[in-house]
């Protein structure tokens, strides 16, 4: 596993990708930052993080689109498959790299929180609950966004897979208010990442959305070494 995470940190970094993604979320969080906090005189940063939701929801396809796709159409991945290690590590050494790579790229609200600090004492377990929630919602984004990677040899078209999962998440919210029936109701609304989401904004942690957000992420990676699986034996 040490291998592959070592080789596709270095492919993040050895490629404009990374850095334009760490750049674009260090410019979203200074523009929001500005517009709430700065110009709205107040070191509340949950406008920040409410309207980061939305902003991750569209970037991480980007960050993943090429983790398994391009080994696919580049037919290294035959070469990866029959390495002495297993699939299992092979799809976590991959998971892995982007979760760092979205880890420092949200570092930019810890960075905006110590600027706040200075102004005026922040409240610090209401920002961590934040950070912790962008940071679940990230990972769980990119376990789903990894899949349908193993999908497909064309990067576009992951890309373009991710945002429409992305976009399928924002809708659950519309959609369960307007649906008649009480059962398929709230299954959407426990579906639903944005009100998962909501309860870390508050500095509150439950243990029902933390186990929500893992399971989810498992299941993915678990899919998506499944995948793998098939592809080997066919």
């Amino acid at each position: 596993m040490q291998v592959v995470l070592d080789r596709e940190i270095k492919a993040y970094f050895q490629s404009p990708l990374g850095y334009v993604f760490v750049g674009v979320m260090f410019l979203f969080t200074g523009y929001f930052f500005f517009a709430y906090n700065l110009y709205g005189n107040t070191t509340d940063m949950r406008g920040i993080f409410s309207t980061l939701f939305t902003v991750v929801l569209f970037l991480i396809p980007i960050l993943t689109m090429r983790l398994m796709s391009e080994d696919k159409k580049l037919k290294t991945d035959q070469l990866l498959l029959t390495a002495p290690i297993s699939k299992t590590g092979l799809v976590l050494g991959k998971y892995i790299a982007a979760v760092l790579v979205y880890l420092l790229s949200i570092m930019s609200t810890l960075v905006v929180a110590v600027v706040i600090s200075r102004m005026n004492p922040p409240e610090w377990p209401v920002i961590l609950g934040h950070f912790f929630g962008l940071f679940l919602l990230g990972i769980t984004l990119i376990a789903i966004c990894l899949f349908l990677s193993s999908l497909t040899e064309s990067q576009v078209i992951a890309a373009v897979g991710g945002f429409a999962a992305s976009f399928f998440l924002m809708l659950i919210d519309t959609l369960a208010p307007v649906i008649s029936n009480p059962f398929f109701s709230l299954i959407l609304e426990k579906l639903s990442f944005q009100n998962r989401y909501n309860s870390f904004t508050l500095g509150i942690i439950h243990l029902e959305d933390l186990i929500f957000f893992l399971s989810i992420s498992a299941m993915f990676l678990g899919f998506t070494v499944g995948v793998l699986d098939k592809r080997r034996w066919s």
